[in-house]
């Protein structure tokens, strides 16, 4: 019986709590790792940053000045005054009375709609009010249109390249926005095909993206769609990212006729976010774990389908403790606002050999980095962690689980879920790991702990020397 006044999340929260409790405790029921064949996906960028300049050519200054009718900035204004709170770019589709830009670009008008008000600016100079139809949070996209269709009237429409003509990777493409709210402008960069590694579908656009570009379109060289900006690499030149022409088809045909939004969206964020939460789990646990190459502990490691992993290690000639550690994540973050990402899985493992220390103190060391691991805590977005430990048997390979749940406190149904493991079984060696989704369902928690626990076992037989 839970106590009056428990909120629903912090219910369900709970009920969650209680069901991976039975799944510690039965883990060593499930001995034989899992096999399965390996997925390719894809997966959306960073936000985009400044970055260089390309010299625009003659064919770049024609596709701007056929398509500079069809461009509009897109302005996030509080309500009671014109001051703006984001600034993007868009284009008009379809009949030419609906545009497109990012959903980042609109989030905040759709999250809190009574605070914030959507307006456009168009090269012109034309200046009106928008309503927002539609959004796709997975794909980073919106469907809007104007309150009043006259300023707009006869301007056409950006057509969309068709999805049976494939582009070359290398040929040129022009990007089309308003970067860093300075004038409306044209980065001339290339086609460079799928992102790769990615669960996402996302296009590699080589060329520069600023802040201000998002939402806008990148053509191909008679003006068709190819993609929408969507982000650049901090880290990088010229390597900057486009959301398909695909997901905008299927977004005007799913929100063309629709009502404006005008009550906060959250509950169409979650939906959305639940359909890709289940596709990723599914996905992920068809996946068999890769070898860490340990010699003593099969350790789980995930494909790099749509993951990237990264290792180090301390030197050899380095007196104390000796590890090797391994990270694992998806480049894919789904933006729901400036202060919460979601929908991505992380896996890290570090092995131990504390052989020149000695048993006492690679017992304290070892133990004290299982501690100082950080589970979160309470804040505006999620609740605090709720977790359970328990030692579980895996073959005769003892382990110390810690699995912890933490809830949205406004994407209903979806939580953080981490599981911390640690073998029991050396004392001068011993190999910790961690797992981390962001966004899932309790029945994804659950499946998603059993295939983590399922990664750990003993490399040697059963009744081999160890």
């Amino acid at each position: 019986m839970q106590p009056p006044g428990l909120s629903a999340s912090r219910r369900a929260l709970c009920r969650g709590i209680t069901v991976l409790l039975f799944l510690l405790s039965t883990a060593a029921l499930a001995t034989t790792p899992p096999v399965a064949a390996p997925a390719a996906a894809s997966a959306p960028a960073a936000d985009a940053s400044a970055a260089t300049e390309t010299p625009i050519t003659g064919a770049g200054q024609r596709i701007y000045e056929r398509s500079r009718p069809l461009l509009l900035q897109v302005r996030t204004l509080l309500k009671t005054q014109d001051s703006q709170a984001s600034v993007g770019s868009g284009f008009l589709v379809d009949d030419g009375q609906h545009l497109i830009t990012n959903y980042h670009v609109v989030s905040q008008y759709a999250l809190q709609p009574g605070r914030f008000r959507l307006v456009y600016a168009s090269v012109d100079g034309r200046q009106g009010a928008l309503q927002l139809l539609a959004f796709d949070v997975v794909h980073d996209l919106a469907l809007r249109r104007p309150v009043d269709a006259a300023p707009l009237a006869g301007r056409g429409a950006v057509p969309l390249r068709p999805e049976a003509l494939p582009l070359a990777r290398g040929a040129r493409i022009y990007s089309l926005g308003n970067p860093l709210d300075v004038g409306f402008a044209v980065a001339e960069g290339s086609y460079n095909g799928p992102v790769e590694r990615s669960f996402l579908p996302t296009l590699f656009f080589g060329g520069s993206l600023s802040p201000g570009m998002s939402g806008g379109p990148a053509l191909d060289d008679q003006g068709r769609l190819v993609g929408v900006n969507v982000a650049a690499r901090r880290d990088g030149e010229q390597v900057s990212f486009l959301v398909p022409a695909a997901p905008v088809r299927a977004l005007i045909e799913r929100g063309r006729d629709s009502k404006p939004i005008t009550a906060p969206a959250w509950a169409e964020v979650t939906r959305q976010l639940q359909g890709h939460e289940a596709a990723l789990t599914a996905a992920f646990i068809a996946q068999p774990w890769r070898s860490a190459g340990h010699a003593r502990y099969a350790i789980p490691v995930p494909q790099e389908t749509f993951m990237r992993c990264w290792g180090r290690g301390s030197p050899q000639a380095v007196r104390g403790l000796q590890f090797e550690r391994s990270d694992c994540e998806m480049d894919s973050r789904i933006y729901i606002n400036g202060a919460l990402l979601t929908g991505f899985f992380i896996v890290r493992h570090e092995s131990y050999d504390g052989s020149k220390l000695g048993p006492l103190r690679f017992a304290e060391r070892y133990s004290a980095s299982f501690r100082n691991e950080f589970m979160g805590r309470d804040d505006r977005n999620l609740t605090a962690p709720q977790c359970t430990e328990r030692q579980i048997d895996r073959d005769g390979l003892p382990l110390k689980a810690v699995v912890c749940l933490r809830a949205y406190k406004k994407l209903e149904g979806l939580h953080v879920l981490t599981v911390l493991v640690a073998s029991l079984d050396g004392s001068v060696a011993g190999v910790q790991g961690r797992f981390e989704a962001h966004g899932v369902s309790l029945a994804s928690a659950q499946r998603l702990t059993q295939h983590y626990l399922d990664g750990y076992a003993w490399i040697t037989p059963k009744n081999a020397s160890r």
